[in-house]
């Protein structure tokens, strides 16, 4: 559904996204990952028609985003990070604008669906200009799906609304990807984690890493983490007894106690266990921490 190949945005001499590749297929939750001011929404202005590429391909629902800009627009379902809305205008009148806009059939009939699908039709009478910061992400969630377009693209659509609308735009995504491709953009880690079926991870315009979060997990992470808390030694001394073991890679404060980041198919939990206690200290918890999609992506933007 989904399919960019060396897609490059210049902007003057500045380089905003670098030769980016993935693909999304039908029935698909892709999530593009990465800190503010990485590409992500200028690379779905690009997928949107918004704006051409420099450079590279981009086919969306089979159209190519510059040959077949018009299709385009009408096979994607748009959510920006800033809900374009008109504050005079009724819920239902909004969506119904948005509709006609599209040339939709049947406007009442897809505007009365669109609403429910985003839990906004006890509201449809209601001023848009009166809707919480939460209810305008969903009113523009409902303008996206209007059309029942084959394609969603939403971009940080859960930014700036409070935990319990969270978890409703989140389940409102898994739904989304029964029938539709869905790329959402997202800083947040744990959020793609629990949504995504794969995840592209962009770093200053280029992809560092893609594929499942699982998967990347496994590919990624650097080395195995112990968690290892001791009574009767401060940082400087647990270094002093940990140290000699050359497996270990770094040795951080966390919590009550320390994280071990250890060379892959190193299992020193004997070692660090025989020596602690040889120096006299109690131990108190010792055991593998796996690594978060979080942990990991801190670990890939340092690298970068």
């Amino acid at each position: 559904m989904i399919e960019v190949e060396n897609l490059t945005k210049h902007f003057g001499t500045h380089l905003a996204v670098d030769h980016v590749s993935f693909t999304a297929q039908p029935g698909e939750i892709v999530g593009l990952l990465g800190p503010n001011g990485a590409g992500k929404t200028t690379t779905m202005r690009m997928l949107t028609g918004f704006m051409p590429p420099s450079d590279g391909t981009a086919r969306v629902a089979g159209f190519d985003v510059l040959a077949d800009s018009l299709a385009v627009r009408q096979s994607v379902g748009y959510l920006p990070e800033h809900v374009p809305v008109y504050p005079d205008m009724t819920v239902y009148g909004y969506i119904s604008f948005w509709a006609r806009l599209r040339g939709v059939r049947n406007v009442r009939q897809h505007v009365d669906a669109a609403l429910e699908r985003v839990q906004l039709t006890d509201r449809r009478k209601m001023l848009v200009r009166h809707l919480s910061k939460g209810l305008t992400q969903r009113l523009g969630l409902a303008q996206a799906l209007v059309h029942d377009p084959p394609v969603i693209i939403l971009d940080e659509p859960t930014i700036g609304i409070d935990p319990q609308q969270v978890i409703e735009v989140r389940d409102t995504i898994r739904q989304l990807g029964e029938n539709h491709t869905v790329l959402f953009s997202t800083h947040i880690l744990s959020e793609a984690e629990q949504v995504c079926d794969r995840v592209v991870i962009i770093q200053q315009g280029r992809v560092v890493a893609q594929g499942a979060p699982a998967t990347l997990r496994q590919q990624l992470q650097s080395g195995a983490h112990l968690y290892v808390e001791v009574r009767g030694a401060n940082e400087a001394k647990i270094r002093e007894i940990l140290n000699p073991l050359r497996d270990i890679q770094a040795i951080e404060p966390q919590g009550n106690g320390f994280s071990l980041r250890v060379k892959p198919g190193k299992d020193l939990r004997a070692a660090v266990a025989e020596r602690v206690m040889a120096a006299g200290v109690s131990l108190l918890e010792l055991r593998p921490v796996a690594m978060t999609l979080e942990d990991i992506f801190l670990d890939i933007i340092k690298r970068n």
